[in-house]
């Protein structure tokens, strides 16, 4: 038995059966579970939706930035942009069972068998695993209300900066923006939701959410995509696994063996 974690896929559907293969995935056996990003910028989010709902328990999977997008646009909280690649959802004859799946799913997945907690971004670094469930509960509720309320808040970079005194859309709004969005903070705390390069090319004022997390999830490990210019990054507490799919790099799994706690990375080069 294994556990396979894939990286952003967004609707690359043939890049991800590809994978599945050669990571030798077997849905009677294995488990995977996806950090989220299923759909946009690739060709086939329809199928990409299709094939995760059709292993059944056999795959879980996290919400990313574009999956929320694409469920405020059903919503009619956004409109569709010139770059969105998923019309083939929204005039699929499986439109409403394809949307009511994702809304079922996390923004927060604590995987007990390899100890790991698996987010599409980042976290705030002052949380324990408690504080982040409990933050991430909060957005699961909002995304599942039937009047999609939601939706129509979500928008903003405001506030940008956690509080637990928080409440409302604004609490809901960073809360969704940390678990999706994040990738720097700023030395007085604020979330940086502008820079996208890798940190080797970002300005001395900001910080990777990952490097200001200390040992505070300590024993587990936090599994996350949604940066795509980082690549694939493995340390102690942390994998990144985000290899640039849709842009012309790669699709990226990690797959823990249950009896031999072997972990071995596999990519698939995506065209």
């Amino acid at each position: 038995m294994a556990t396979i974690f894939i990286g952003d896929i967004q609707g690359c559907c043939s890049a991800l059966e590809r994978l599945l293969d050669k990571v030798r995935f077997d849905q009677t056996r294995d488990r995977v579970i996806l950090v989220g990003d299923l759909v946009n910028r690739g060709p086939d989010s329809a199928a990409v939706l299709q094939l995760i709902m059709s292993l059944g328990t056999a795959a879980s999977t996290v919400l990313g930035n574009h999956d929320i997008h694409l469920l405020a646009v059903t919503a009619g909280a956004r409109e569709l942009r010139p770059d969105d690649t998923f019309l083939d959802i929204l005039e699929h004859p499986a439109r409403e069972s394809m949307i009511a799946y994702l809304k079922q799913q996390p923004v927060l997945l604590c995987d007990e068998t390899t100890r790991s907690i698996v987010v599409h971004a980042g976290l705030w670094p002052g949380w324990n695993l408690t504080d982040a469930q409990r933050c991430a509960h909060e957005v699961e509720v909002a995304v599942r209300d039937p009047g999609g309320a939601f939706f129509h808040q979500l928008y903003g970079d405001q506030p940008d900066r956690w509080d637990c005194s928080l409440r409302g859309w604004d609490r809901l709004r960073v809360l969704t923006n940390i678990f999706t969005r994040a990738r720097y903070y700023r030395a007085d705390g604020r979330l940086d939701l502008v820079e996208k390069g890798p940190p080797e090319r970002a300005s001395p004022a900001l910080r990777p959410w990952f490097d200001l997390m200390g040992d505070a999830l300590a024993p587990w490990r936090v599994i996350f995509g949604h940066w795509s210019s980082l690549g694939l990054v493995s340390r102690s507490g942390f994998i990144a696994l985000d290899t640039g799919c849709a842009w012309g790099g790669t699709l990226t799994a990690v797959r823990f063996e249950t009896k031999t706690d072997n972990i071995a990375f596999v990519s698939y080069a995506c065209s």
